[in-house]
């Protein structure tokens, strides 16, 4: 089969992820996911889309509030959010890609790829970059304080400022895979990686062997003046009882970590490919659904709980539920997906607020969808 027919079989597949959804009155876990978001969201705020696949169809997807306060346009399926680090399953995605192609090795190190790189990197593997055992500062804590005169587009940071801050140092934060780590630093330079081994782009890469083939038309890597962002959502936060746009801060152009938009309609797509294993088979997927085992503390999440990463995803469950899920914030966002595998159930809340917990809404409707009594 050559690679054109494949491309149009998988779009045809891909197609009816969203005609399955039916309207709220002849579906009660519907309603009460509607009651749950229309006491969150006024009509004229910064809102949320909510999508709910089951067995990679989707079910329900609903947007409530506008894009922005300047053109009010309703949030529906179609609307797209920034992603922030739920970005990071596409780049464990393209990855894994260049690995089965034979052009990469999760063993090889950082100064196998940037010769250039400090003799610290010679243990950081692309796996541990993957599964955040590489011991990297996160850039965010070591980068120059911005000139907050400036406007922010002008002092924001990019991939290749990253790789040269972490080539200034002599060492990480502790030894490679001696500790587990949450990095966007790890992330940004697997984009990086990305580019240096495909010879491609890092956005064209996921264009091509990703969003193109499942056809997630509206889904990009967003860079300023070089493309643009269809059916939009800008981000907002509330300031002295009054919401204010602040969609952008210093951080928000690296890629490989957080800056890829997509919308509901296109995520279903993604959830569909995931479900059916159709960029990856179960056994090439395997790697990344291994939860990785350190030295030292086990992983917890940012309030403490335990948790289990894989590539790109948390892998620890939920109320006994086998789980891969990821969660995003940045300036005005805040983004979840969680695919509760053994139930075939994904819930995927995005937000152009950052006032609501997309993750803590996102289980709230999968306890409705498999039967909770409290939404």
């Amino acid at each position: 089969m050559g690679m054109a027919t494949k491309v149009i079989l998988i779009v045809l597949i891909t197609l009816p992820v969203l005609a399955a959804c039916r309207p709220a009155k002849d579906d009660p876990p519907a309603k009460r996911v509607e009651a749950l978001f229309e006491n969150l969201i006024g009509a004229d705020e910064p809102g949320a889309a909510v999508l709910v696949a089951k067995g990679g169809r989707a079910v329900f997807a609903r947007g409530w509030g506008v894009t922005d306060l300047r053109t009010k346009r309703p949030i529906g399926p179609e609307t797209n959010f920034r992603l922030a680090s739920v970005t990071k399953p596409f780049t464990a995605m393209a990855v894994m890609l260049l690995v089965r192609d034979g052009k990469l090795r999760y063993e090889d190190g950082l100064t196998d790829i940037f010769p250039g790189f400090p003799e610290y990197g010679r243990e950081i593997t692309v796996r541990r970059l993957l599964n955040h055992t590489s011991g990297l500062p996160d850039y965010e804590d070591v980068m120059p304080a911005p000139d907050p005169a400036l406007p922010v587009e002008s002092v924001q940071i990019s991939d290749a400022e990253v790789l040269d801050l972490l080539k200034e140092r002599t060492e990480g934060k502790f030894p490679p895979g001696a500790r587990w780590a949450y990095s966007n630093s790890g992330y940004v330079l697997l984009g990086l990686v990305v580019e240096k081994v495909s010879g491609r782009t890092f956005p064209d890469f996921l264009r091509e062997r990703i969003f193109a083939p499942l056809g997630m038309t509206g889904t990009v890597v967003y860079e300023r003046g070089k493309n643009e962002i269809a059916n939009r959502a800008f981000g907002h936060a509330r300031e002295n009882g009054a919401w204010i746009e602040k969609d952008q801060s210093p951080t928000s152009a690296t890629r490989g970590d957080g800056r890829v938009y997509s919308s509901l309609v296109d995520l279903a797509k993604w959830d569909n490919a995931l479900h059916r294993h159709t960029l990856m088979s179960a056994e090439e997927m395997a790697p990344a659904l291994a939860p990785v085992q350190v030295e030292s503390e086990p992983p917890t999440e940012p309030d403490g709980s335990p948790a289990a990463y894989g590539f790109g995803w948390f892998l620890n469950p939920w109320n006994g539920r086998a789980r891969m899920w990821h969660y995003g914030e940045t300036s005005g966002f805040r983004t979840a997906v969680h695919r509760l595998t053994d139930d075939g159930l994904t819930v995927v809340v995005l937000c152009n607020r950052d006032d609501r917990d997309a993750s803590a809404l996102a289980l709230k409707t999968a306890g409705i969808y498999l039967g909770g009594k409290q939404p």
